[in-house]
């Protein structure tokens, strides 16, 4: 465990852990998702559908406190057609969920905003030689900071 991910769990967040080799098709990794974080059974097993559940997520013992999804094995997935789309998915439901966004974009009221993080384990591959990779999700600005590769929605398009 990171030191990262015991503050988290020092101020009462939560760490959860997904393994990247079970993701590598679409339906295995919604399987993994809504088996993991125990999405409701009218979860529609979707790329719309995942960021609807992770925004709205009430997992058990979750009661909205910081998370941090953790994805061992991430080189796995550094191939796959689909990881711009499921970075650029994941990269939707942290904006929607740290500012508890409705469905128009605007502050939900009813909503209290929890910070959602998702972090992508590199067993064998370097940051910056994943950047290419992951910078065909739509949208998004991809960063290299001190051997990090940080991920988040452009602001341009994102902003209003």
């Amino acid at each position: 465990m990171s030191a990262d991910s015991s503050a988290l769990l020092e101020r009462g967040g939560l760490v959860l852990r997904l393994d990247a080799r079970e993701l590598l098709e679409p339906a295995s990794l919604f399987g993994a998702f809504a088996r993991e974080l125990s999405f409701p059974g009218y979860f529609g097993h979707n790329w719309g559908a995942l960021v609807d559940c992770l925004h709205d997520w009430h997992g058990p013992g979750h009661v909205k406190r910081d998370v941090a999804l953790l994805i061992g094995e991430a080189d796995v997935l550094l191939g796959a057609v689909f990881l711009g789309l499921f970075i650029s998915v994941l990269c939707q439901a942290a904006w929607k969920t740290n500012l508890q966004l409705g469905a128009g974009g605007l502050p939900d009221g009813e909503r209290v905003p929890f910070v959602l993080h998702f972090v992508f384990l590199l067993e064998h591959t370097v940051s910056a030689d994943s950047a290419e990779a992951v910078s065909r999700g739509r949208w998004l600005d991809v960063e290299l900071t001190d051997h990090r590769l940080t991920v988040a929605l452009d602001s341009a398009y994102w902003s209003g």
